[in-house]
């Protein structure tokens, strides 16, 4: 499998070529084209509750689709949002933000975890986050450009949560500022804090306060 990143910035594609017999696993809706000999099937990854889990608890798509190459050809896929994109090996234990997902190797498992009660009440980002195991390519995108961050032993990084993509160091949930009322009312919220050894990757923009912008702008219900 051979993955080249066209058009690098804000609207990249992935274009992959496979041999024959080789599968990719890619979220539902990512593809663009593909050549014939491919054939792309529908499914529940995993089963129902995992299914459910990536639905219901990450805001992933309830399905992902299998590509297999009856024969050598290839498959270009994009994700939904304006953004760069990136190809890790998921044998560096990956934590993905939602969303960021694109496509894998067959074989690799995209999975559903758990961040804990504390982790999923304070962190904005939910209960759950994707968690990527195996070995092999992992297509991922993010919303704007990407920054990579790498920390050594011991060496500490704060991160915005909303500007997340990847990551595969120890972490914790916290306070922006010392304060409760400042935390909430500085925009921030709350906050991730890395530890090192590992790689972050940080997207220079944010799609939840993208959103919240927009509203003031949407068209509002007619009174009756």
């Amino acid at each position: 499998m051979d993955i080249d990143l066209l058009y690098p910035g804000a609207y990249p594609m992935a274009r992959v070529a496979l041999d024959a017999g080789e599968t990719i696993t890619t979220e539902s809706g990512a593809m663009v084209s593909m050549t014939p000999g491919l054939e792309i099937t529908s499914n529940m990854k995993g089963g129902l509750f995992k299914a459910l889990g990536r639905k219901l608890l990450s805001g992933e798509s309830f399905f992902q689709s299998t590509v297999t190459a009856h024969e050598a050809g290839e498959i270009t896929l994009a994700p939904s949002s304006p953004g760069d994109m990136l190809v890790l090996d998921a044998e560096d234990n990956w934590w993905l933000e939602k969303g960021a997902f694109v496509g894998a190797k067959g074989g690799i498992e995209i999975s559903t975890k758990s961040q804990g009660l504390k982790k999923g009440i304070f962190g904005g980002e939910g209960f759950f986050l994707l968690r990527a195991e195996g070995s092999g390519p992992l297509i991922v995108s993010c919303y704007g450009a990407l920054h990579q961050l790498d920390l050594e032993d011991g060496q500490e990084h704060i991160v915005d949560n909303g500007h997340l993509v990847a990551w595969n160091c120890e972490y914790k949930i916290e306070k922006a500022t010392k304060g409760w009322i400042s935390s909430m009312t500085s925009g921030e919220g709350f906050v991730c804090r890395f530890t090192g050894p590992g790689t972050v990757y940080m997207q220079t923009r944010n799609l939840s306060s993208f959103a919240t912008a927009l509203i003031p702008f949407l068209p509002k219900p007619s009174s009756s």
